[in-house]
């Protein structure tokens, strides 16, 4: 068993559920498979204001799925500490796979992550939103995996979080596909906005969804630096955002 090489952490919630997450990892080692220690992350610390979008980027390895963790509150041996924005600590998360379990229906699906509360609330508006009015009583078999994909967005939602984790939601689609799933992303959260943070590797998709970029070194990874996206959602076309993306591979080398 590995040592405990990290104290653990409280990870609290605020009591103003409209503050900022924010994030501050000064320290983050584990034991890798062969035995030898990976010192991940060096400091990692930032904030995402409420109701923003905010994107980390980095190379491949450098602890952006382990800080995602962190905040989702999966992994609590680390230095530093978490505040999140929801009292209740509602948070959502979408990883890379849709994870549905295939003996039930897509609205089962959904509705499995609703509270004993709330879980008989009219989601039709939901559905229509992602495009899965027609889709209810069909099993996960039925759908492709862009589908399936629209199927975890819609749980990720349907709790109204006030923090959401997106852990490279479009990887491995074809750029249609992961196109058409951007603008939906971006047409839920805009319908039931929340605190969103995502990783991904794709440069392009940051710019087109994200408010802010916050761009990782490699490991032990430290904050390269940040880039504030002002421009309204709504006037980021293709020009725009290719436009965008060579300022910040200008701005930041090595990062496309």
């Amino acid at each position: 068993m590995a040592p405990n090489l990290r104290h653990e952490t409280n990870i609290t919630a605020p009591t103003n559920a409209s503050r900022p997450l924010r994030v501050s990892i000064t320290g983050k080692t584990f034991e890798g498979a062969d035995g030898v220690l990976v010192h991940a992350i060096e400091d990692i610390a930032f904030e995402a204001p409420a109701g923003s979008f905010t994107t980390l980027i980095g190379p491949s390895g450098c602890g952006k799925t382990t800080a995602l963790r962190i905040v989702l509150g999966l992994d609590r041996h680390f230095e530093g500490g978490v505040s999140r924005p929801d009292p209740d600590g509602r948070i959502a998360a979408v990883f890379q796979e849709p994870r549905l379990l295939p003996w039930r229906t897509v609205e089962q699906n959904i509705r499995l992550a609703l509270s004993a509360a709330v879980e008989g609330e009219n989601l039709d508006d939901l559905f229509a939103i992602v495009g899965l009015s027609e889709m209810r009583g069909r099993f996960p078999t039925e759908l492709s995996l862009g589908l399936a994909r629209r199927v975890a967005l819609a749980r990720a939602f349907a709790i109204r979080p006030s923090l959401l984790l997106l852990d490279e939601p479009f990887v491995s689609l074809d750029e249609m596909t992961a196109t058409r799933l951007r603008r939906l992303l971006i047409e839920v959260w805009s319908a039931r906005r929340t605190t969103a943070l995502m990783v991904t590797h794709n440069l392009r998709e940051a710019v087109h969804l994200s408010d802010r970029i916050i761009f990782l070194t490699e490991r032990p990874s430290t904050v390269r630096g940040v880039h504030v996206i002002d421009q309204p959602r709504n006037e980021r076309d293709a020009e725009w955002r290719e436009a965008e993306t060579r300022r910040i591979a200008d701005k930041f080398s090595g990062v496309l």
